[in-house]
């Protein structure tokens, strides 16, 4: 899901500014409604120092209709790059993989084989035959959930923040998990028969496909602009040449063979400036996509397993099923 982008209130900001600044170590002072007077050394001090020197900044939260220039090494503004240093700060190295049990009260109780054999034809409809091959046993059914925040850079740049959550070990995309995370009950500890899954390698490509499928919206939002412009400009630039090509012949027809001589290599070097310039717009008109993780949240919940006997395609197999409560789904 996307997260809903906050409109730019300079009082939340400077909140924001110091509460941030104050956890990195720096002493800061509210001398205005608008200001903020910093005092910062150490990783504070790397959002305007580099080796971290002592600093003194007064910091100015300009409204988000304020005219003239801005200066963004002491004014905070909507898509101020000092903001996004501040965030780079915040964000633990190595990024850390936190942990969660969720607390689901109907989980208790195993559900009705009819109730089962139902939702799985409605999610399987392929399956001809569906039995129960060994009584539910309850477990713990794990995702992954990750805050990605994805940069597209071309001639409009666009930032976007993501919640996506994936069930493992398949990758499937779980909507309602990454939605309504921030609802869901958790225990204050975990159970002692709790075994969590180490990090595997598997991981990265499984979220990196469903980051493409949340960013594909907007990327092809953005190309179909580019294409536009693109578009545009090569027939600006084909137009330009094909009509200075088509002087320089007139005037080479008119003169002798040396001027026949000079206008075929006046000819050539246009033709090849006309090339250059076509992949220079080619080269100016590229999408490039960054995809950022802030955080990794791994999550267990409650649910039953059992080994199932299923017919398709006049194939039957036993598989081992998961079957989650909270979103009356089975996983394979």
């Amino acid at each position: 899901m996307k997260i809903p982008r906050l409109d730019y209130d300079p009082t939340s900001v400077l909140g924001f500014y110091e509460e941030s600044l104050s956890a990195l170590g720096a002493l800061c002072e509210r001398t205005w409604h608008d200001r903020l007077e910093v005092i910062a050394e150490g990783r504070a001090a790397r959002l305007w120092n580099q080796d971290g020197a002592l600093s003194e900044q007064e910091l100015l939260f300009a409204p988000a209709d304020a005219a003239g220039a801005r200066d963004a090494q002491r004014e905070v503004f909507p898509g101020c790059p000092l903001t996004f240093r501040l965030f780079e700060s915040l964000r633990p190295a190595p990024l850390a993989l936190e942990k969660v049990v969720l607390s689901l009260h109907a989980s208790g109780r195993a559900p009705e084989r009819s109730v089962l054999e139902k939702l799985w034809h409605g999610q399987y409809p392929a399956t001809r035959r569906w039995r129960p091959a060994s009584e539910l046993k309850s477990a713990f059914h794990f995702s992954l959930v990750a805050v990605v925040r994805g940069e597209i850079q071309a001639i409009d740049q666009h930032w976007s923040l993501h919640r996506i959550a994936i069930a493992l070990p398949g990758g499937e995309a779980d909507d309602l998990l990454a939605r309504e995370l921030a609802l869901l009950e958790v225990v204050a500890e975990a159970p002692v028969d709790l075994q969590w899954p180490g990090m595997e390698s598997s991981w990265l490509p499984l979220l990196r496909k469903q980051v493409e499928e949340e960013l594909r919206p907007d990327i092809d939002a953005m190309r179909l602009r580019q294409q536009q412009y693109l578009q545009r400009e090569i027939e600006r630039i084909d137009s330009y040449f094909a009509h200075y090509e088509e002087e320089l012949t007139r005037r080479g027809s008119r003169g002798g063979s040396a001027s026949t001589i000079k206008m075929t290599e006046r000819l050539a070097a246009a033709r090849a400036e006309h090339h250059r310039r076509r992949l220079d717009q080619v080269a100016r008109h590229e999408i490039c996509v960054q995809a950022q993780m802030d955080a990794l949240l791994l999550v267990a919940e409650p649910c039953w397993r059992a080994s199932v006997e299923v017919e398709e395609q006049r194939a039957a197999q036993a598989i081992s099923a998961t079957f989650v409560p909270r979103t009356r789904r089975w996983f394979k």
